[in-house]
């Protein structure tokens, strides 16, 4: 194993691979102030103090070039790869009636609103200690959130998408909706909203307006849709159809050098070979490295879209007056990341070298037979983001880490160590590792087994998140509350 390395010609500074400066940077040249830190070929920032070859530098040491919205005029389109038409492989998953299909076979119970969290999980006890659900094989999950109410405009709107996208999801065989009747997402209208559903697998109750003890009317609706949903058994389905949501979070300084490249890889193979989806989110975690999505654009129509889905998140940030640099977290600082663009670099390694096909408001789904790359409006917040990934129609969400998580969204979350040491002391969090990419491994020997891994999971078998009952959804709150 190296002890450093120097990631493209022509940075002017190269990562430690290991002791107690593992993943931070060192100069390979003088640098006076207010000269550019290169890595990854780009400026990452500029220097605020002299530094001597051979200094390690750090966020300390470096501040980030980023402020507002840019016009983009000098990025030029350049030919990227376009996705496949068709796929030769497969993985066991469950084709639903509208032709989407699922890698779970799971019972969702969803509150319109936030105040009958409570309701929903004794619903799901109830059925649970009746061993139903166990008889059937079908995991109950209550996707618990505190909004539908005291929202208003474009901020109850994405609320209701997101909630829309969660009934229709394939991953879920079934759904039980739940109300409480005086909420401002009413569920009569929420009912129209989410247009046509299989009425013996999606069932609605309101609970103001059930005479007696709404847990057991709740409780004969779930019994009556797992009966439904015992049936269904996993079938092969064509790789084409796999939607991989693409995260990282607690990331380190060999999250653009391991995990992420291994993702970009693994995307390029799902989509430019099966034809599959892929989607990128983490907007703000883009800052610094736009261009390089914007360029890649398959249309100049999707270019547009890119640059107005970042300048317009660069507005959020300042209409609450806030800097568009203020990240990296302080955990992204201890591993090695010292600014922004260094974290956006290498956060855009997870999307390999396709083209983007497509651009996806939050709450957004994804079209049918959309094929490629796809980039998805949603905060850098890992619960909120894979929410979002999710909500979009991803059936899995890859998810790397440097500095470890036990997170866990609602669809299947694959956590891919960036370092082995990670993967060492926490493997009840990891269930990958691609810390041997810095040490004797290739890309093109790792790839094959992360590609087993995944279908691995799509075809059934439980993540670290899974084993340990972690799941959870979030939705972005961007609004006043009443």
């Amino acid at each position: 194993m190296k002890d450093f390395i120097q990631i493209h010609p022509s940075d002017n500074v190269q990562v430690c691979l290991r002791g107690e400066h593992s993943g931070h940077k060192m100069t390979l040249c003088d640098l006076s102030v207010g000269e550019q830190v290169i890595k990854y070929g780009f400026p990452i920032g500029h220097v605020t103090r002299d530094v001597r070859r051979g200094e390690y530098i750090d966020h300390n040491d470096i501040k980030t070039n980023l402020h507002g919205r840019l016009d983009y005029g000098a990025v030029t389109l350049t030919e990227a790869p376009l996705p496949a038409t068709g796929s030769d492989g497969t993985f066991m998953g469950y084709l639903r009636g509208d032709g989407r299909m699922g890698v779970r076979n799971e019972l969702w119970i969803i509150p319109t609103v936030g105040c009958v969290n409570g309701i929903c999980q004794q619903i799901k006890n109830a059925v649970e200690a009746k061993g139903e659900s166990k008889r059937c094989g079908i995991d109950i999950r209550v996707w618990e959130h505190n909004f539908g109410c005291s929202q208003l405009s474009e901020d109850h709107e994405a609320t209701r998408r997101i909630l829309r996208a969660l009934v229709h999801h394939p991953n879920a065989g079934g759904v039980l909706v739940v109300g409480l009747g005086c909420e401002n997402n009413q569920l009569k209208i929420f009912r129209e909203f989410c247009g046509e559903v299989d009425e013996e697998r999606v069932r609605f109750i309101i609970c103001q307006e059930i005479e007696g003890d709404e847990v057991e009317v709740g409780v004969r609706q779930v019994e009556e849709i797992l009966t439904v949903c015992a049936g269904d058994k996993r079938q092969p389905c064509p790789l084409s159809s796999l939607q991989v949501g693409l995260k990282c979070g607690g990331s380190d300084g060999f999250s653009g050098i391991t995990a992420n490249p291994l993702l970009g890889r693994f995307s390029d193979w799902l989509t430019q070979k099966h034809g599959g989806v892929t989607v990128l989110t983490e907007v703000p975690e883009m800052f610094g490295a736009e261009h390089l999505l914007m360029a890649r654009a398959a249309t100049p129509q999707i270019k547009d879209d890119i640059i107005d889905l970042i300048n317009n998140f660069k507005e959020y940030f300042l209409s609450h007056g806030e800097p568009v640099g203020e990240n990296p977290s302080p955990g992204n600082k201890a591993g090695g990341i010292s600014t922004l663009e260094e974290k956006a670099l290498g956060c855009t390694q997870k999307s390999g070298n396709s083209a983007v096909m497509g651009v996806l408001q939050y709450g957004e789904r994804l079209k049918d037979g959309c094929r490629g790359l796809h980039l998805l409006c949603a905060p850098g917040n890992d619960l909120v983001a894979a929410t979002a990934l999710a909500a979009a129609g991803c059936q899995l969400v890859l998810f790397t880490t440097g500095r470890g998580t036990p997170f866990g969204c609602c669809v299947p979350t694959i956590k891919i160590a960036t370092n082995s040491t990670l993967a060492k002391v926490k493997p009840h969090w990891v269930d990958f590792c691609a810390g041997p990419l810095v040490e004797n491994e290739t890309m093109d020997t790792m790839l094959p087994r992360f590609v087993s891994k995944v279908i691995s999971v799509a075809s059934g078998e439980m993540t670290s998140s899974e084993r340990a009952g972690i799941h959870g959804m979030s939705i972005w709150k961007n609004g006043v509350t009443l």
